[in-house]
Formats: structure tokens, sequence, C-alpha cells
């Protein structure tokens, strides 16, 4: 038996034949890349943009749903709403039906944003994807829905074809 020869990457490194999450990574990273590009002219962080995009598709999440949404942790999600409301993006608003809970709603300045931001994340997608067939993009994201399905991936939510 004869074995396989040593294989080395562009960075010298030994190949692990997980192509897969190299390319997936680095897709992400130019895309958030990208993004953090164009929204930082805005004022908007990446870390920001996630939240602001959740509440632009639904205004009012309670902090719990938020963190949800988003997949950040509730100390996470805390910590970025009192940044977003420093910013004058969002304000808290105690639940009248469940004193527990707090809701999150957009600023008029928060909601304004959205006419600004979301068309930056529209190009970007745009410019990802130039040189793409419809057929080959449709087969990738569903390869790549079925991949995180196979690993226990979160569930599906509304916008998760957007960036972010």
């Amino acid at each position: 038996m004869v074995a396989e020869p040593h294989r080395e990457d562009a960075d010298g490194l030994p190949q692990s034949g997980a192509a897969l999450p190299r390319a997936v990574r680095e897709a992400h990273r130019a895309i958030a890349r990208a993004l953090q590009l164009r929204i930082a002219d805005h004022g908007v962080s990446m870390g920001q943009w996630y939240f602001l995009r959740a509440l632009w598709e639904e205004d009012g999440l309670t902090q719990r749903e938020l963190s949800q949404r988003v997949g950040m942790m509730e100390p996470t999600t805390v910590t970025a709403l009192n940044n977003l409301e420093r910013c004058d993006l969002v304000q808290r608003v105690r639940n009248s039906h469940d004193r527990r809970k707090v809701n999150i709603y957009l600023t008029p300045k928060g909601k304004a944003l959205r006419a600004d931001i979301l068309p930056c994340a529209e190009e970007i997608d745009e410019t990802a994807t130039q040189g793409i067939s419809p057929g080959e993009l449709a087969l990738t994201v569903s390869v790549l829905r079925r991949v995180s399905a196979n690993l226990g991936g979160l569930p599906s939510i509304s916008g998760d074809d957007d960036l972010g």
C-alpha cells in the first residue's frame, strides 16, 4: 500500500480535506467585510446590523425573541441594546401585558436607517453573486441548508436569505 503524498495549501499548511468549512468561512468573511465597510459610512457596526435587521423585519420583539432571531446569548443582546439605545436607534418599553418582559422598538432614527442600509446589503449580494447563474445559486443555497440541517443547525427563520 502506497501512502498518499503529503499535500500543502497555499500557506504551507497540510490540507485537511475540509474544503467546505474553509470555503464557507472565506465567503462569510468576505461578505461580512464588504458589508461592514458599507454600513460603517452610516455609523452602524456589524453587531448593530444584526439587531436592526431583525427589528426592521418585526419591530417590538422582546429581548429574548430578539436574542433568538439574531442567534446571540441574552447577555450579549443586553450589551448590544444598551449601545443601540445610546445611539438613539432603539428604545426599550416594558410590556403592558407582562411586566417581566421588555419589548424593543425602533426609534424614528432607527427606522430611517433602513432606507440607507438595506440597499448596501442588496448591492453586496448582487456583487457576490455576479457570474453565478440562478440555478447554481439555488443549488448552493440548498446544499448549504442541507449541510446545516445535517449538523443540527438552527431552524430556518424569516430573512435567512439576507446578508447576516
